[in-house]
């Protein structure tokens, strides 16, 4: 039996149920341009090397390099010369077609998380208050013998490091054991140092582990109902039982090594930045990379009065980053931004929604 393609495309009589209107590329400060910006990143990427070898044996009949890159140019005209979104969504309908991730069910549901940017706090020598390192990739890691020490064995059971083969490998140290944790997990970190000067520091390379989720963790021990876990309910539990950390954070031995970025903006696996709500990350081994999309979940959003409410949207966003725990057609993981707003309202995406490609028409 023939294998199952992760995209199929939309059939015609389907495809007016399919298209959604992005609204918020129109609104009043809106992201128009942001969204401009993520395409001229994408066709960036297209223009390579890599990009041609990416695509060299895609597997999906219909998309190509030049078919992908030739839709965001397209794409992008049709942004720029447009009058109204009307007249827009108009042409976009009619000049396009889309291709449908069949999900984790074949019929077309994925499972969409968020992640983000975080800002912390940090220092630059180890103190009594910032103890816990983020590393840079040792010189000779490449060296190392695999299996790779698990995260137990690099970190200890208190987080602190100083074993041999990470000693004189740390690149900053923060006070909060959690936070140098969910660095590792978002992979990427605004760094506010206590000598006043930022940095941003970004993922240099991993052990070659599985990414194990702590908070499935939490769920398979029967402390939260899956149903009920986000990242921030995860956060405040580890925050008052701090105790657990030493239990659960040892758990997932997939351990990140940083280099500092220079203030860059946090960049996608496709070596371009991501922007905020227009870059989202699938498995690179069977999407589109660099390619347009569109996504339609539940998305929280922050009100006037800074509550959080969410809301059905269908976004036009770029395919540019993967993570490790992102595998297979029916996981989508969404950029949010930088800062605590992006990540309170990342740690509370995780809704089923539908992902499309859009491709021009042959």
């Amino acid at each position: 039996m023939a294998e199952e393609l992760p995209l199929t495309q939309v059939k015609p009589t389907a495809i007016n149920s399919a298209w959604g209107k992005d609204e918020q590329i129109w609104k009043t400060g809106g992201d128009k341009w942001a969204l401009i910006r993520s395409i001229s990143y994408s066709l960036r990427y297209l223009n390579t090397q890599k990009a041609a070898q990416d695509y060299q044996n895609y597997p999906i009949p219909g998309i190509t390099l030049d078919r992908v890159k030739s839709s965001l140019i397209r794409f992008k005209e049709l942004l720029k010369t447009a009058k109204t979104p009307e007249e827009f969504q108009k042409n976009v309908e009619k000049e396009f077609i889309l291709y449908q991730s069949q999900g984790n069910d074949n019929q077309g549901t994925v499972h969409f998380t968020g992640y983000f940017e975080p800002v912390y706090t940090a220092s630059r020598q180890p103190t009594s208050e910032y103890r816990y390192p983020l590393y840079r990739q040792p010189q000779n890691f490449n060296n190392w013998s695999k299996p790779h020490p698990t995260r137990l064995e690099l970190e200890g059971k208190d987080g602190l490091g100083n074993t041999k083969l990470l000693k004189g490998n740390e690149l900053i140290w923060m006070s909060d054991r959690l936070e140098a944790y969910l660095v590792q997990i978002q992979g990427s970190a605004k760094l506010q140092l206590t000598d006043g000067k930022t940095i941003s520091v970004g993922y240099d390379g991993s052990t070659e582990y599985p990414y194990v989720s702590i908070g499935k963790e939490l769920v398979n021990d029967g402390i939260f109902p899956l149903d009920k876990l986000t990242l921030p309910i995860l956060i405040e539990y580890l925050t008052k039982n701090p105790e657990q950390l030493s239990n659960y954070l040892p758990r997932n031995n997939r351990f990140i090594f940083f280099r500092e970025t220079n203030g860059a903006p946090p960049q996608g696996s496709i070596g371009v930045p991501v922007t905020a709500e227009r870059s989202i990350a699938t498995d690179k081994s069977i999407m589109p990379p660099g390619a347009l999309a569109l996504i339609k979940t539940p998305i929280p959003y922050t009100t006037n009065t800074g509550e959080i409410e969410t809301k059905l949207v269908s976004r036009y966003v770029l395919d540019q980053d993967t993570g490790s725990a992102i595998k297979g057609p029916g996981r989508v993981d969404i950029f949010i931004g930088t800062g605590k707003i992006a990540g309170d309202r990342a740690g509370l995406i995780s809704n089923t929604g539908q992902l499309y490609y859009l491709l021009l028409k042959n």
